[in-house]
């Protein structure tokens, strides 16, 4: 049975990500657009609010950034 996702806040989101490879290509609005060296069309968009990340938007991130679930929670 696969635990469910925690609730996270973005920058502890952006520091997971950044463990994985990925970099922040730039800014728009409140948002962060992160890419990753090694696979140049993969793009991750990361809302950068003060509020928490729901666990819907967690797993489209998760999604975007092709990591399994596992690899991210190690991340964390």
């Amino acid at each position: 049975m696969r635990r469910p996702l925690p609730v996270c806040k973005p920058p502890e989101v952006l520091r997971a990500l950044q463990r994985a490879g990925f970099f922040v290509h730039h800014a728009s609005g409140s948002h962060y657009i992160l890419r990753h060296p090694g696979k140049p069309s993969l793009r991750v968009t990361l809302p950068f609010h003060r509020k928490d990340l729901k666990r819907r938007v967690l797993a489209s991130l998760i999604e975007q950034s092709g990591l399994t679930m596992e690899e991210f929670l190690e991340l964390l």
